[in-house]
């Protein structure tokens, strides 16, 4: 956990310093960046993986419950972006992403080894992958080209770059229809040293566009954005495990791992998002930094304790 956290800080750190050295620059190698992230990297991981994966029965009741848990948040986030808050579109679409998209990989993992223990690690590999990896390709990237500003202007256009931008959805295909001899063990390894590099990258852009924002050296949000930012913080870190475990209570009981995976701050993908299709990204990346290190002390004090 505390090389975890360290390895945050010191991308986010890195970010913002070369922000204020370059602002150009720096905004221009963020954006290539996300373009490698989103149209190599991820797509990579994702084709490999997919076509060596063991799909198994039996994976709980749990699965399905998160997936009900994720859709009330998305649906709440909606509500108050568009009939409370009444932000435009991109901004309510980053709050929904920011609400509904969890960091349960780079984060969610480690931490439930710290928290839980190695014998509880199987379960939330599971949720990572049948939860949220699905809900980024199938749901994230939807409210991007729903909600972006580089979606289009109708219907037809917003499914068409729904599909054209969504080259880990595409992958995934590929994946399914490849055999297994397709990603030898070679390439595995290769996409497990990718799957590292992408935490360091995704943070390096979070900090660049949180010093982008920032005034006079101080990171404070925009007046527009301290609203939207508070509901997507409340609605990661304290509506969505609370919905999971009163779902878990009142329904069937799920495993622990699930209700630490369903408190895991925004993930660093809705940054993909958002920059793919026009979502706001000043609120995405608030939010990432925000819940992230709320999490992060609250790991580091547990796995002390």
């Amino acid at each position: 956990m505390i090389a975890l956290a360290l390895a945050v800080a010191a991308s986010v750190g890195a970010g913002w310093g070369i922000e204020r050295r370059g602002e150009e620059a720096a905004r221009r190698a963020a954006r290539l960046l996300l373009d490698g992230m989103l149209y190599a990297l991820v797509p990579f991981v994702t084709f490999v993986n997919i076509a060596r994966l063991h799909v198994s029965t039996g994976v709980g009741a749990g699965i399905g419950l998160a997936y009900l848990e994720l859709i009330v948040v998305g649906a709440l986030a909606w509500a108050v972006g568009r009939r409370l808050l009444r932000v435009d579109r991109p901004t309510t679409g980053a709050l929904i992403c920011a609400a509904m998209l969890a960091n349960t990989g780079y984060l969610g993992l480690p931490m439930t080894l710290a928290v839980l223990g190695s014998h509880r690690l199987g379960e939330a590999i599971a949720f990572d992958t049948l939860v949220s990896g699905p809900l980024l390709l199938f749901v994230g990237f939807a409210v991007g080209a729903a909600f972006g500003t580089k979606a289009g202007e109708n219907r037809r256009e917003r499914v068409r770059a729904y599909v054209a931008r969504n080259p880990p959805l595409l992958a995934v295909a590929a994946g399914l229809l490849a055999p297994a001899s397709a990603a030898p063990h070679a390439l595995v390894t290769a996409s497990h040293v990718v799957v590292l590099s992408l935490l360091p990258l995704g943070f390096f852009v979070v900090g660049v566009n949180l010093s982008a924002e920032a005034e006079h050296g101080r990171l404070r949000p925009s007046r527009a954005l301290r609203a939207p930012l508070a509901v997507a913080l409340a609605l990661r870190l304290a509506v969505a495990p609370a919905l999971m475990l009163a779902l878990s209570t009142v329904v069937v009981t799920v495993p622990d791992a699930y209700l630490l995976q369903s408190a895991m701050p925004c993930a660093v993908n809705t940054l993909l998002v958002a920059h793919a299709y026009g979502l706001n990204l000043r609120l995405a990346s608030g939010a990432i930094a925000a819940s992230t290190a709320l999490v992060l002390v609250v790991g580091l004090a547990a796995s002390a304790v």
